[in-house]
């Protein structure tokens, strides 16, 4: 199902209705207040950033981003495909990567790849839509429809930091494993994504990480 996407007040009125459900998030809601509506612009760029950040620190995915914006400018598929793989891998992409930005790129130009069309689906549909893709996974996706296309019921499965939150928040012996961190958030529904953005929340602010 396609919900409407998060403004600030149905992200406020959302960790309202969590907390009430969840004495946990309530915690959170009551020490930090609502979580930002943290958001990234629609579109090709925001899917390579996405992409560079696999696997890596969110420190290490910005200074190759810098690098790549400085050597190309703002990395539209036009400019990966004339940059070639050896001018991506010397802004600091791995092979691998580069192979994958640059066939998004080719994907975006001859059609394939519509992000337009993509933001028109429902979850589920975009998130098939943009996992055939090779170097777009669930993780990827998942990120996409909720950083940037907002939208309220999105759980990243297998993110890090919300695997590190929970434990805390749900004070587990162990970080829990990918199923049964899962069953957790399905008590979230119909506001996966908003309870993720308040684990994220505490996350960083228990590290007093800033995000910009």
């Amino acid at each position: 199902m396609k919900r409407a996407a998060l403004t600030p007040e149905r992200l406020r009125e959302a960790a309202r209705a969590l907390a009430e459900r969840d004495p946990d998030l309530a915690l959170i809601l009551d020490r930090h207040g609502p979580p930002p509506l943290w958001g990234r612009p629609r579109g090709f760029a925001t899917l390579v950033q996405i992409i560079l950040e696999q696997q890596v620190s969110l420190a290490s995915a910005r200074a190759i981003l810098k690098r790549l914006v400085e050597a190309v400018g703002e990395p539209t598929p036009e400019r990966l495909i004339a940059a070639g793989e050896e001018r991506l891998r010397g802004c600091g992409l791995t092979r691998q990567k580069a192979a994958y930005c640059r066939g998004l790129a080719a994907a975006a130009l001859d059609g394939r790849l519509d992000l337009a069309e993509v933001a028109r689906l429902d979850d589920a549909a975009a998130i098939e839509a943009l996992t055939r893709h090779d170097g777009i996974g669930p993780w990827t996706a998942q990120v996409y429809l909720l950083m940037s296309l907002r939208r309220p019921d999105v759980w990243p499965a297998g993110d890090l930091g919300l695997i590190v939150s929970m434990r805390t928040v749900k004070r587990l012996r162990r970080p829990p494993s990918r199923d049964r961190a899962l069953a957790i958030a399905e008590r979230w529904r119909p506001y996966r994504s908003v309870a993720a953005r308040m684990l994220w929340q505490d996350y960083l602010a228990r590290r007093a990480v800033v995000v910009p």
